[in-house]
């Protein structure tokens, strides 16, 4: 029994490599794509279209997760505000209705299977990689919200993924380049990790997504990719998910630091995934090498057959329910993109938090300076365009790290006001030195689009997103 069809690579380029269309020909379930995937939307289609003739079945995976998180809009920045902003709004049907214009842009796009929504509760604010991501740092919210956007974009014929399970909200490491451990308790874990989980589940989710992360309080050895404590007995048994599981990418240090690709996942298959993210820019060699460590697993009784074949019918059930969706639901003519009807920036502006002393600087009318903070790019975000960067506003200065926050002082016009703009201020050490400096000098309005720590000071304006439509909306909110 072969296991192709659990496999779903990553490659380079807009066009479908000669490897990949084979490999879909004899069966491989699917592939992810990524911003070096989409150009334009006539090639994504041309690709999404080349993928479903070599294999009609072939699940098509992208992270489009309407916010920060966005393939199709990697190269522009989101017209989507992000998860973060829809909580804080606190309307759930509005939050349905974003999900669903996702799911038809995707539709229109070819794409079958998007990896979200991300339902981790973001409890803790030194999280390197969840942040904005999340609906919030309460487990109601993020059940309510995860719920509808599931609701909505399902309803458009894709498939959710809720991630990151059993929760990547309590971490202060990223399982890109670690493997970071929840230290809560179980109790702590079931009410807060695991609600928004149940929440999304309970609305039919048809994929869900497992972390490169360590829980002790559900099981003390394995991270949840390769836990059958965590994803057959808890996820299956006792939350009854019957849907696919999806491992998170197997190239993160999380899942294969330490032990290569083909063992990871060998081990997330007996564990209990289903279909198998291998990562962005993958090889025919590494598909052989995986497809060969089923073999002798198998054989040396590491891993149940039985396994293997439940995974490898899960996805393609999978893909011939989404074949026919395709089909059955014809993407709405006139479909307009980008946009959210009674979410425009004006709206996503009621989720911004101000302090009375940001209020009254911004009411001075003194001409604004703008200064960017440009952290090392977020690795599951990438590198793309963000905030009022995205629209064209110049900086009079960057700052990075290692820079000299002095130079950014020198450039403000005199009588200006210094807004200063970066994402997870607090975080970043470069960030707190170029502030400080700024005040200490010129009058200035620190801005946080990450994820801010109110309680640090180092958000006189936090924006809880930095897609390109909360950059328009931080422009209006300057500008009045």
């Amino acid at each position: 029994m072969t296991g192709l069809a659990t496999l779903m690579p990553g490659f380079e380029g807009p066009e479908l490599p000669a490897w990949v269309e084979r490999r879909l020909r004899e069966g491989m379930g699917g592939v992810c794509l990524f911003g070096t995937n989409v150009h334009s939307p006539a090639q994504l289609r041309a690709l999404t279209q080349a993928i479903h003739v070599a294999n009609p079945h072939a699940i098509i995976a992208i992270d489009e997760e309407g916010g920060d998180v966005s393939r199709l809009y990697q190269s522009q920045g989101s017209p989507f505000p992000g998860n973060a902003i829809l909580g804080r709004l606190g309307d759930a049907t509005l939050t349905e209705t974003v999900g669903a214009q996702v799911g038809w842009e995707l539709r229109a796009a070819g794409v079958d299977l998007t990896m979200a929504p991300d339902v981790d509760v973001n409890s803790n604010p030194l999280n390197p990689v969840i942040g904005v991501r999340s609906f919030g740092a309460d487990a109601e919210v993020a059940g309510v919200h995860g719920a509808a956007w599931t609701r909505g974009v399902q309803s458009t014929g894709i498939a959710a993924c809720a991630k990151h399970f059993p929760g990547h909200g309590d971490t202060a490491q990223d399982s890109h380049v670690s493997l970071p451990t929840v230290t809560a308790d179980e109790a702590t874990v079931r009410a807060r990790e695991l609600a928004p989980f149940v929440a999304a589940i309970e609305a039919g989710t048809l994929t869900l997504m497992s972390s490169h992360i360590l829980v002790p309080a559900l099981d003390a050895t394995a991270p949840a990719t390769f836990s059958r404590p965590i994803l057959r007995d808890l996820l299956r048994g006792e939350l009854g998910f019957e849907g696919v599981v999806v491992s998170d990418a197997l190239d993160m240090a999380g899942a294969s630091g330490g032990r290569g690709i083909p063992a990871a996942a060998v081990l997330a298959i007996h564990g209990g995934c289903d279909f198998l993210c291998i990562g962005t820019a993958n090889t025919d060699e590494q598909i052989t090498a995986i497809l060969a460590a089923f073999d002798e697993a198998v054989a040396e009784g590491d891993l149940d057959a039985a396994d293997l074949e439940r995974a490898v019918r899960r996805v393609q059930d999978l893909g011939a329910s989404l074949a026919a969706a395709r089909s059955e639901r014809p993407v709405p003519e006139g479909l307009r993109v980008g946009q959210v009807p009674g979410l425009e920036a004006p709206r996503v502006r009621d989720a911004f938090e101000v302090t009375d002393a940001a209020a009254h600087a911004l009411s001075t009318g003194r001409e604004v300076a703008w200064v960017r903070l440009e952290p090392a790019a977020n690795i599951a975000v990438g590198a793309s365009p963000w905030g009022p960067f995205a629209l064209g506003i110049e900086p009079v200065a960057t700052v990075r790290p290692g820079d000299d926050p002095a130079d950014a002082v020198a450039a403000i016009p005199a009588g200006a006001l210094a807004v200063v703009v970066g994402k997870d201020n607090h975080r970043h050490a470069f960030a707190r030195e170029a502030i400080d400096a700024l005040r200490a000098a010129v009058p200035t309005l620190a801005v946080d689009m990450g994820w801010p720590d109110v309680s640090a000071g180092y958000a006189d304006v936090a924006t809880y997103g930095a897609s390109r439509l909360v950059g328009e909306a931080l422009l209006e909110a300057v500008a009045s």
